[in-house]
């Protein structure tokens, strides 16, 4: 009988991602080839490049190292890139990585691996115990200790033997943290608002609700899901929903809010009412508020927003296209985007104006 990875399909495609569409082939199995790790070692030792992965109750992880054999880096005579990652419980969130600046510390009762010279990923195959130092836990937002159900080690073939190639991907996940900080500490031009709002616009089924769950579960550091993808009849958003995105590292939350409203249909009577777009940039369309196909909202509605604030209107757009599909998208969806830009345009020219005379 084959001897085959735990790993799903979604979360193998994510790993040849990270590791630059490297191929994967299972080296060895825990629960085939025995826990130990003098039993990983017979099995992959002098094997090049290979992802460890352990399993436990709440999380699977995943360690990428050069060589699992020790006497190579005595040989060489200089440290190889190590990380160590964490699978996501959902295929839109990035994976969370740690960077270990020394070599491992592998021996025939534990697989260690240092950041600052303290110890920040350790393995202990026989005891089925997972640590993970302060650090690490922090990056990965996880819990230290680990009960290990499965562990397996996958051969990468394809990707250089050369540190500068794992640099890159250090490069990327330094400049995403980079990135996140910015956001979390962005604060709107002389505080003319105290969040900037932002409308989220695209074709029915373009994902606009998944993307703003995708935003939230990375802020949050766990999967979310409080953007409704659609209703359960007709799989289209029928609310304009207004949403906070809070951090979790300092529990509050960040300066900027989404509106996500109804998908723009290819019919008539099917999807956002084109005449709805005016009043949802100048902030009079409550949240909450029911979108109707067929009729746009007026300032006869009962929670129409007459006197809207500042803070209550849009302050930037967001298009969301479905990549799969942007080949195909029809004449009839592109005009319907082009007008949706221009009223972007007169609403900025709008607020300009009155900057001038007031705050807009």
């Amino acid at each position: 009988m084959a001897v085959t990875t735990k790993l799903t399909w979604n979360e193998e495609m994510n790993l040849q991602k990270l590791l630059g569409n490297a191929s994967l082939s299972l080296l060895y199995k825990s629960s085939v080839h025995g826990f130990d790790i003098s039993d990983l070692l017979q099995k992959c030792s002098y094997q090049g490049p290979t992802v460890t992965i352990i399993y436990s109750r709440l999380n699977s992880f995943g360690v990428f190292i050069f060589e699992h054999y020790p006497k190579l880096y005595e040989d060489f005579g200089k440290p190889k890139h190590s990380f160590c990652f964490l699978f996501p419980r959902t295929s839109n969130t990035a994976m969370p990585t740690f960077f270990f600046d020394s070599p491992p510390d592998i021996t025939n009762e534990e697989l260690n691996f240092f950041s600052c010279r303290e110890q920040a990923f350790s393995l202990k195959l026989k005891s089925k115990k997972l640590f993970i130092g302060l650090s690490a836990c922090k990056q990965l937002n996880v819990r230290s200790w680990h009960e290990v159900l499965e562990c397996e080690v996958l051969r990468v073939e394809g990707i250089k033997d050369d540190p500068g190639n794992i640099g890159k991907i250090n490069g990327v996940t330094q400049y995403r943290e980079n990135l996140l900080t910015n956001l979390r500490t962005y604060k709107p031009i002389a505080n003319l608002v105290p969040e900037i709002r932002i409308l989220l616009v695209g074709p029915i089924g373009s994902g606009k609700s998944s993307f703003l769950n995708s935003v939230k579960s990375v802020f949050r550091g766990r999967m979310t899901q409080q953007a409704i993808a659609g209703s359960e009849i007709t799989g289209i958003t029928e609310q304009y929903r207004i949403y906070s995105v809070k951090n979790e590292e300092d529990g509050k939350y960040l300066p900027f809010t989404f509106c996500d409203s109804m998908g723009l249909g290819e019919k008539e009577g099917v999807g956002l009412c084109m005449e709805d777009i005016p009043y949802i940039l100048k902030g009079c369309v409550p949240n909450r508020y029911q979108f109707n196909p067929r009729k746009a909202i007026t300032p006869n509605h009962p929670d129409f927003i007459t006197s809207p604030l500042p803070k209550d209107r849009i302050h930037c757009v967001v298009y969301v296209l479905d990549v799969n599909s942007i080949e195909n998208i029809s004449s009839r969806m592109v005009s319907k985007l082009k007008t949706i830009q221009k009223e972007v345009l007169k609403h900025d020219n709008e607020c300009q104006q009155n900057a001038r005379h007031s705050y807009c």
